[in-house]
């Protein structure tokens, strides 16, 4: 059975948090992505799996590509760039404040 999925705090929509190799928290989203880079699996305790596949370590039988959530959500999107002669005041205030 597979647990509920949880929500973005930023945009609310739907992830499902796995655990990278190196042990950390990585939210993705909840259904298999053909154009994701980050094959998820099901451990041996049942725990959501992550990494990155590469050529060496390619895509298994038992792994699904997923899509991170950060590159998904609308809150982490990069900013748009501003035309030219425009600045970005919060850009000037972070370097006043340092």
């Amino acid at each position: 059975m597979a647990p509920p999925a949880a929500h973005c705090p930023t945009c609310r929509r739907p992830i499902r948090w796995t655990r990278t190799e190196a042990g950390r928290p990585l939210a993705v989203d909840p259904g298999p992505d053909p154009t994701g880079n980050t094959a998820v699996w099901r451990d041996g305790t049942g725990a959501l799996r992550s990494r990155r596949p590469s050529a060496e370590l390619p895509l298994t039988g038992w792994e699904r590509l997923h899509m991170p959530h950060v590159a998904t959500c609308p809150t982490h999107q990069p900013e748009t760039p501003l035309p030219a002669g425009v600045t970005r005041l919060s850009d000037l205030r972070r370097r006043k404040n340092r």
